[in-house]
């Protein structure tokens, strides 16, 4: 099966969109909109969500109020925010699991993500960091490499759980550093990272607000961190890209709108946020939890991201026969 995202086809029709300005255009919006958080309430996804509602109901004018809509790997909240009526007033906080990776995973889906959903803006980063129990002998990616074909092989990695981007991540170093691991996904971070610290497992790719309090903590030890550049916070940890070139894996999130808003209401929302992207209160709050705030950016540009984020991750899948069952 032949798998071809449709978000680089997109890139003509969306540097061609001209925004309308209209008296609609000033009326909108003209009472409350909801945001589709496609996650738990509490989780840090939900606290991005709650913050962004908040400042953009002070842009808009108009309380924005989060709807909690989890389940499936994000696909039940976008089945939803798909099928919303298409007037402005219904946003949805889709993952790059939700806009790229879930089309490549699973065989059948209920939406297609550049058919239904008009992404406007990229929100966050979630940079990920490779973390090893301080007793292994590797202090480094390359190094854990030697330690793996030391090893023949038996060594293994934990995961949040089969194809999510924590376990495409160990998926693409495996590959891109010519060694042999043993995937061993669990049921959310916490057991997972619980696992390597009693040493059932020997390394986990794993989001920085989770792993990082370990690591300060000396209970487990940082060998290098995903970002294509070295983060301010951790400048003495190197990323994995230093040594295997081209490597670069996060977890991101985006906001969209329900194919078919129009243009002048689209416009506004992105507008709006725009506005809360640059605001500095958010942007601290944010950074607090781990979080890499993007600056605003042209529609164009947030297509041309995913669909280097699909091309990244297309011939991993693809290759390694990942597949999840169909909802």
């Amino acid at each position: 099966m032949h798998r071809r995202s449709g978000w680089g086809a997109l890139l003509v029709g969306v540097m061609l969109a001209v925004g309308a300005t209209s008296a609609a255009a000033a009326a909108f919006p003209e009472r409350p909109l909801r945001l589709i958080v496609p996650y738990t309430p509490g989780g840090t996804t939900d606290v991005l969500g709650r913050t962004l509602a908040e400042r953009m109901s002070a842009e808009l004018g108009q309380p924005v109020i989060v709807e909690n809509r989890p389940g499936a790997n994000t696909i039940v909240g976008a089945d939803m925010a798909a099928r919303a009526d298409a007037d402005g007033y219904t946003l949805f906080l889709p993952a790059g699991a939700t806009l790229v990776l879930n089309p490549l995973l699973y065989p059948k889906l209920n939406y297609v993500p550049e058919r239904d959903f008009r992404v406007l803006s990229l929100l966050t980063e979630v940079p990920l960091i490779m973390v090893v129990p301080p007793g292994l002998a590797a202090d480094s990616a390359s190094g854990f490499a030697d330690f793996a074909k030391a090893r023949g092989g038996r060594v293994n990695y934990a995961s949040t759980g089969t194809g999510s981007s924590l376990h495409l991540a160990g998926e693409m170093f495996r590959q891109m550093a010519g060694i042999e691991m043993t995937h061993v996904p669990y049921k959310g971070s916490a057991p997972a990272l619980n696992d390597l610290l009693g040493g059932q497992v020997d390394v986990m790719f794993d989001a920085l607000p989770t792993a990082v309090p370990q690591v300060k903590a000396g209970k487990l030890k940082a060998l290098a961190v995903t970002t294509p550049q070295r983060l301010p916070a951790m400048p003495d940890v190197p990323t994995v890209a230093e040594t295997y070139p081209g490597y670069q894996a996060a977890v991101w999130f985006a906001l969209a709108v329900p194919k078919g808003v129009p243009d002048a209401a689209a416009q506004r929302l992105k507008a709006a946020t725009d506005a809360a992207l640059q605001d500095p209160k958010l942007r601290q709050s944010l950074s607090e939890l781990g979080y890499l705030v993007k600056d605003p950016m042209p529609e164009s540009q947030v297509v041309t991201y995913m669909a280097e984020d699909h091309a990244r991750w297309a011939e991993i899948i693809r290759s390694r026969g990942i597949k999840l069952d169909a909802q």
